[in-house]
């Protein structure tokens, strides 16, 4: 079953808004990502922080939901408020579904209660564990619009909201809801940063996702948020045509060498999508910048697309947002796929140091040039490959 992905709403690195983040994505533009001192002990990182202001927590709802992460949620759900407001008016309250990904919730607010007790023994007075739950995103939106249906989060690492839009497919399939608010956020959290940073996968200058020099991740924050509906109302939607997940279960924090989950997932988003290969025209890569992760990707690419395909990794232009970070690059490739907002049907440009690196099969990274293939629907794919053995791949359209 195919479902339609309306105007998102979007706060990352890249800025505020749908328009302004495609401008500067085409750009290549990596101004939002800034060396930071004080996440790890003795240097700077670059992180990919969205820089701009948010909105407070209305002060009617509960203090727990006080936490940078569902300020990014909220400022991400009022670009597209309206919209929002006319399904809940048409579909009823009860209809509507929120299903968001994350893999910080509120923890980083908590974290200075976490030192106190260390050090003196008792939680401060101030100490909610509420604001941390991996249930607060879901809860919290759903309590600002006033929802009464099904409202949960999903935490599977680096591919939450990639599993947050496959759910919002199957609960409308199912007939459980009539539309569902779907998406996810991730906010820059000192336990994150420095759990990449014991295991040595964090790159402390801007990364370079499958170069000979690659040394890790960025970690970014961002926000993002879709309306899903069965029925094209918003004339500016794309279609999910579908989606495959898998589990390898490798390893704990590296993925199975020879790609094997990437390439089931990949396989199956390909048959649920009732597409092949050569309809892809465009693949948006995990690429995270790590050696396990860039190497494991290009076997898996080249397994399902032996005659290459144009592919980008947008993550140094936003960071790794996490959880998020599947909902960011399905947000990327609406803005690449409809012709309404890219006529010339324009591919988001591979940022690195050009560096190749022989040991890994050759990709067909994209520069500024490269477009969709003319006269072809345009068919986007978005993988995303996490911790535990956790990918997903995601199918994207803007056919009727």
């Amino acid at each position: 079953m195919r479902t339609w992905l309306s105007t998102p709403g979007v706060v990352c690195a890249l800025g505020a808004g749908i328009n302004t983040v495609a401008q500067h994505a085409f750009a290549a533009d990596t101004s939002g990502m800034q060396p930071e001192m004080g996440w790890v002990s003795d240097h700077a990182l670059t992180l990919g922080r969205f820089s701009g202001a948010l909105p407070p927590i209305p002060e009617y709802l509960p203090a727990h939901y006080r936490s940078r992460n569902n300020q990014l949620l909220l400022a991400a759900a009022q670009q597209i408020e309206p919209q929002l407001r006319v399904a809940i008016a048409q579909y009823g309250a009860l209809r509507i579904a929120v299903v968001l990904g994350t893999s910080t919730s509120g923890v980083n607010e908590n974290t200075p209660a976490f030192e106190t007790l260390a050090t003196q023994g008792e939680w401060p007075l101030d100490y909610d564990y509420r604001r941390q739950e991996l249930s607060s995103p879901a809860s919290f939106l759903a309590s600002w619009l006033g929802l009464s249906g099904i409202a949960y989060t999903i935490s599977t690492a680096c591919t939450s909201s990639a599993r947050a839009l496959l759910s919002a497919q199957h609960l409308l399939s199912m007939n459980l809801c009539d539309a569902v608010i779907c998406g996810g956020a991730d906010t820059l959290c000192r336990l994150t940063i420095n759990g990449f940073a014991a295991i040595e996968a964090i790159d402390p200058v801007l990364c370079r996702p499958f170069s000979v020099t690659r040394r890790g991740i960025n970690i970014g924050e961002a926000s993002v948020i879709f309306l899903m509906t069965r029925e094209k109302h918003d004339p500016e939607s794309i279609s999910l045509l579908g989606g495959g997940a898998s589990s390898d279960a490798y390893h704990m924090s590296s993925p199975h060498p020879d790609g094997t989950g990437a390439i089931e997932a990949m396989q199956a988003a390909l048959q649920t999508a009732k597409v092949s290969a050569n309809d892809i025209g465009w693949v948006n890569l995990h690429g995270t910048g790590t050696a396990h992760n860039d190497a494991m990707e290009s076997l898996a690419m080249q397994r399902i697309f032996p005659r290459g395909v144009p592919c980008t990794s947008t993550k140094p232009l936003t960071g790794h947002t996490l959880g998020t970070a599947s909902a960011l690059e399905a947000a990327l490739a609406w803005a690449t796929l409809l012709p309404t907002r890219n006529p010339e049907g324009r591919l988001i440009p591979h940022l690195w140091d050009n560096q190749v690196d022989p040991t890994l099969p050759v990709l067909s990274l994209t520069h500024a040039k490269h477009t969709y293939p003319r006269g072809k629907p345009r068919v986007a794919m978005s993988n995303s490959f996490a911790f535990g053995g956790s990918n997903v791949s995601l199918i994207f359209s803007n056919e009727t």
